[in-house]
């Protein structure tokens, strides 16, 4: 997969250091990763949570964090949507960031 954008996730990971392994990580399985279908997100990643919109909330770091991408599975692309805190991602609406 593609993801887009890198940046986001690094400029997260300098202000919040305990999670910039689990983000690296993240990010190189996206796109090593071959997805076509939520199904096969939920194979690699059991407690992401599919939302509508093709979007996916990813938790990170134990769920201290939440990542939200939107996909489109036939031109394998990722888009990071949003980056935050548990309590950031409770004030925001993940169907429509």
């Amino acid at each position: 997969m593609r993801v887009i954008a890198k940046k986001t996730l690094r400029e997260f990971w300098v202000k919040h250091k305990n999670c910039e392994q689990q983000l690296k990580a993240w990010y190189n399985e996206a796109e090593k990763a071959e997805w076509k279908s939520p199904k096969e997100i939920k194979k690699d990643y059991p407690t992401a949570s599919i939302i509508e919109g093709n979007r996916v909330v990813f938790n990170i770091k134990g769920n201290t964090y939440r990542l939200i991408v939107k996909i489109n599975y036939e031109y394998r692309m990722v888009w990071i949507r949003f980056i935050g805190t548990h309590a950031e991602y409770d004030k925001i609406d993940a169907t429509k960031i």
